[in-house]
C-alpha cells in the first residue's frame, strides 16, 4: 500500500499543528498589506516536507525543543523568501496551483515581501542567539544560489556532464533538505558528529528527490507537471545526459538541436522523450536514485530504533515513490 504523508507524520502530529501557529506568529507584521500577504503565503502551504524533516530528525537524534520550532521556521522563512524572488525572476504567475505573489501584488511588492521574510528569519535566529542554526541555513541558501547560477551558465551550450549535473542538484535541491536534517539534529542537542551524519543523510535524500523529479518529465507516473517541461525549458536532466553520453555524433547533434530550438513542437519534444527512453536513460536514472536512497537508509539505521526513525525511513521511501 502506498505510504501517506499523514501516517508518516504521526509521531510529530501535535508538533506540526503547534508549528503552524508559531510560524504564523513569526511572520506577523503591523503593516496591513504585509500581514495580508503573509496570511496568503501560510494558506497555500504544500506537503510541509521540510518541517517534517526538521522535527523527525530532532526526535530521532534527541529531543524536540523550542529551538526545533525556531529552526524549522527559519528554514521556511528563508526558503519562502527565495521562492518569492524566484517567481519574480522567472516571471511566473503560479506557484503550487496558486497565484504567485508577483501575479497578485506586482513585482515591486513581491521583492519587498521576499526581503521582509529574509529579515524575519535572520532576526528570529539573532534574537534567540541560534547562530549555529543560522549558519547551517545560510550556507544552504548560498549553495542554492550558486547551483542555480552554475546551471544557467552551463545550460546555454547544453554542455552539462553527469558530474556537473550532480554538483547542480546537490547545491540547488539537496543542500536545502540537508540543512533541514542538520538543523533538526543541532536543535535536539546532538553531537557535531551526529549533525554531520544527518546532513549527509539529507544530501542523499535530496539527490534522490531531484532525480525523481527529473523522471516525472518523461511520464514515468501520474505527474504534477506537464510532460516534457524540462526539455522545453532547455534543462539538462540525468535521463537526457545519460542518453546523449551514449549517442552517436549524429544523434547527439539532432537531439541537442531540438532541445536548443526556440520553436519546439510537442511532436519534437516527444521525439526527445522517446529517444531517452530507448537509450536506457530512464532505467539509469532510477538506478542512480536507488543508490542515493540506499545510502540515506544506511545512515538512519545507525540511529536508535524509535517511531521518529521509522517515520524518517518512510519519508525517504515516500520521496522516491511519490507520484507528484
Amino acid at each position: 500500500m502506498a505510504l501517506q504523508l499523514k501516517e508518516i507524520q504521526a509521531p510529530i502530529a501535535s508538533e506540526m499543528i503547534d508549528f503552524e501557529e508559531k510560524f504564523r506568529s513569526f511572520m506577523k507584521s503591523k503593516v496591513f498589506l504585509l500581514d495580508k500577504i503573509m496570511s496568503y503565503i501560510v494558506k497555500r502551504k504544500g506537503k510541509q516536507m521540510r518541517p517534517m524533516f526538521v522535527f523527525l530528525t530532532a526526535g530521532a537524534c534527541g529531543q524536540i525543543t523550542d529551538r526545533t520550532y525556531r529552526g524549522a521556521s527559519l528554514i521556511e522563512l528563508l526558503h519562502t523568501a527565495t521562492l518569492v524572488h524566484d517567481d519574480v525572476v522567472d516571471d511566473s504567475n503560479f506557484r503550487r496551483g496558486f497565484f504567485s505573489i508577483n501575479a497578485l501584488w506586482k513585482n515591486k511588492i513581491a521583492v519587498l515581501v521576499g526581503d521582509y521574510l529574509l529579515s524575519r528569519g535572520l532576526l528570529l535566529s539573532v534574537d534567540h542567539e541560534d547562530f549555529d542554526l543560522l549558519k547551517i541555513v545560510s550556507e544552504a541558501v548560498r549553495e542554492m544560489s550558486e547551483g542555480e547560477l552554475l546551471q544557467m551558465a552551463k545550460a546555454r551550450n547544453l554542455d552539462i556532464t553527469e558530474e556537473i549535473y550532480y554538483d547542480v542538484i546537490r547545491q540547488k535541491t539537496a543542500s536545502l533538505i540537508a540543512s533541514c536534517c542538520a538543523v533538526g539534529a543541532a536543535s535536539s542537542g546532538a553531537s557535531l558528529q551526529t549533525i554531520q551524519k544527518m546532513k549527509e543523510f539529507g544530501l542523499n535524500v535530496g539527490m534522490a528527490f531531484q532525480i525523481k523529479d527529473d523522471l516525472f518529465d518523461y511520464g514515468t507516473s501520474e505527474i504534477g507537471k506537464p510532460l516534457g517541461i524540462d526539455i522545453k525549458e532547455k534543462k539538462m536532466t540525468l535521463p537526457l545526459i545519460y542518453a546523449l553520453s551514449k549517442a552517436s555524433n549524429g544523434d547527439r547533434r539532432r537531439i541537442k538541436s531540438i532541445v536548443k530550438s526556440n520553436r519546439q513542437t510537442n511532436k519534437k519534444v516527444q521525439e526527445v522523450i522517446d529517444y531517452v527512453k530507448q537509450s536506457g536513460g530512464i532505467e539509469y536514472a532510477k538506478e542512480v536514485m536507488q543508490g542515493y536512497y540506499q545510502k540515506s537508509r544506511e545512515v538512519l539505521l545507525d540511529l536508535p530504533e524509535t517511531a521518529y526513525r521509522q517515520s524518517l525511513l518512510d519519508l525517504v521511501q515516500f520521496t522516491i515513490e511519490r507520484s507528484k
